[in-house]
């Protein structure tokens, strides 16, 4: 009992962090600025322009069709976190924020801005298994229908939509850059909160000298590897790989202390998005909101 009300406290505490977020995104910076954002809100922000109407109200409206047509797609207890979610943003943004000052900047700068605010609060969203509708819904639905079709890309074309959108309305091609600024910045500010904290490097070593090689990993960077058997296509020698997670900065010492144990080692880096284990973050079950959704 004590978990479930600790669970629902903080569900609240990040909806509201990230409706003031995102309401100051959409109300401060893009409103003024005259440039539709991506998805739902940004064809709020079309109508707000042509012919007043509420932003947060016709969000809700506008993603009601979209809820009842996801239903059974996205399970119940998704659809309620997220109507929550919105309830809250369109609180923010009709109720309170008209009564705080708008940026009256440069556009750009309002553009970069927005997309940090709304980027933040769709990040504190995503962390509670929520989201901000729109869009999201739409590329559920698409993913159902065309499976082999990439949610971002979904996403992407959406967001691309309703910004184009504003050239006409707004009369100005720059308000057509200023979305797409908006839509880039948001995305790098979602990942980089979502996963930036926990990214890392892996580091793959194909060699022949494992046992020497790992020790001196082990020595240098107190970490561990992992060993995978491998025969190399050409030789037909047996082999290990050796994959090593490690942190950006370990990166060149292992690599420096492969090609020093053995020059013909074969080294290969690539980024990873978030380690977990020992070592690393440990996996909580908050995690699971960021990869599932959850069902009845």
């Amino acid at each position: 009992m004590k978990s479930k009300v600790k669970t629902i406290l903080l569900d609240i505490l990040c909806d509201i962090v990230g409706s003031i977020l995102y309401a100051c995104g959409i109300h401060c910076f893009a409103q003024m600025a005259n440039f539709a954002t991506g998805g739902v809100s940004g064809l709020a922000l079309i109508m707000k322009h042509m012919w007043n109407l509420p932003v947060g109200v016709m969000t809700i409206a506008m993603n009601i069709p979209l809820v009842i047509a996801s239903w059974k797609i996205v399970g119940k207890k998704y659809i309620f976190k997220t109507a929550k979610t919105m309830v809250f943003t369109m609180i923010f943004l009709d109720v309170i924020f008209p009564f705080i000052p708008m940026y009256t900047g440069n556009r750009l700068m309002a553009a970069v801005y927005s997309g940090l605010c709304m980027g933040s609060g769709m990040a504190f969203f995503y962390m509670r298994g929520s989201s901000s509708g729109g869009s999201d819904f739409i590329s559920m639905i698409v993913k159902v229908k065309h499976p082999f079709i990439s949610l971002g890309v979904v996403t992407a074309a959406t967001d691309f939509l309703v910004i184009m959108l504003g050239w006409p309305v707004f009369k100005d091609v720059d308000s057509v850059l200023y979305g797409i600024i908006n839509s880039f910045a948001a995305s790098l500010v979602i990942d980089r909160i979502l996963y930036g904290i926990g990214a890392g490097k892996m580091v793959l070593i194909i060699t022949t000298k494992t046992d020497e090689l790992i020790e001196k990993i082990s020595e240098m960077t107190d970490r561990g590897s992992t060993i995978i058997k491998a025969i190399g296509s050409y030789t037909r020698e047996n082999k290990d790989i050796i994959l090593c997670a490690c942190s950006k900065s370990q990166t060149y010492t292992i690599t420096s202390v492969a090609h020093e144990v053995d020059s013909g080692a074969f080294v290969m880096v690539t980024e990873t998005s978030e380690v977990f284990g020992e070592g690393f973050k440990e996996y909580k079950k908050e995690y699971k909101n960021l990869t599932k959704k959850e069902g009845d």
